[in-house]
């Protein structure tokens, strides 16, 4: 379940824990579309100059061709950069935003394309006047789009690096042993994800046995499904253990930890 603060959404898991993210904002997102705008108009003049080349051979034809090709880039680019870059199009990367199920989940195929889709209503009459109007409106920041696919956009956080022992003291990460997994593990792992697992750690003390037992092997078959380390390097290490690890890997600097003597 999720409750809303000002201009920051809280998520709670069925074990208790809470993570809040920072809603963002119509200007940040106008600002994204306009990155993004300026991108497809850039491919579409790139476009149009290779067909002007081709067009006096196959008039018809590749006006036709070429109108297909236009729709399918305006169409296809937020989809597949949402789909691939976990939520982002290179506008909202470089302005630090991200699209994510608005219940903490993991973000679907199928809301990436309802979202989407609906743009072209979040558009009309022109410079998504819908879609501004309904994310001023919206107590999370949510277009119609949003709205149907059960989205919402955050703001990125940079996170300080924790101080893990603090946490759980005088552990060998196991994982660090795997330079080029841990590095794919980093890039893989969202900023949501990673929060989630810091905070679970963080609150572990205050979770029942039941309920943070519950909460870490969920945890942990997520980071695994991610990327899977080698048997070695997860025998016999507890899912609290393994979260500790994932949490070392995804903060810590990009180097290997040296094995144990």
């Amino acid at each position: 379940m999720s409750r809303q603060t000002t201009q920051r959404m809280v998520i709670r898991t069925p074990e208790g824990v809470e993570f809040g993210l920072i809603l963002a904002g119509p200007v940040s997102r106008f600002l994204a579309w306009l990155v993004d705008s300026a991108c497809l108009a850039f491919a579409a003049f790139v476009l149009s100059t290779l067909v002007s080349v081709l067009i006096p051979f196959q008039g018809d034809l590749m006006a036709g061709l070429f109108a297909v090709a236009l729709y399918a880039l305006f169409t296809g680019y937020r989809i597949a950069a949402e789909w691939l870059l976990r939520g982002q199009t290179i506008g909202k990367r470089l302005l630090r935003l991200r699209v994510i199920d608005a219940q903490g989940l993991r973000l679907g195929f199928s809301q990436i394309v309802v979202r989407n889709l609906l743009r072209f209503v979040d558009a009309l009459p022109l410079l998504y006047f819908v879609g501004g109007v309904l994310t001023i409106l919206s107590k999370r920041s949510q277009r119609l789009g949003d709205l149907a696919a059960n989205t919402v956009v955050v703001r990125e956080e940079t996170f300080a690096t924790p101080d893990l022992e603090r946490i759980l003291p005088g552990k060998f990460n196991s994982l660090k042993h795997y330079p080029h997994l841990a590095a794919r593990l980093r890039q893989r792992v969202s900023p949501e994800a990673a929060k989630l697992a810091l905070h679970a750690l963080q609150r572990r003390d205050a979770l029942s046995p039941e309920a943070r037992a519950s909460l870490f092997a969920e945890l942990v078959d997520y980071f695994k499904s991610l990327v899977p380390f080698p048997e070695e390097a997860t025998l016999g290490v507890s899912d609290e253990n393994y979260l500790r690890n994932v949490v070392d890997v995804v903060f810590s600097e990009r180097t290997p930890a040296a094995p144990p003597n």
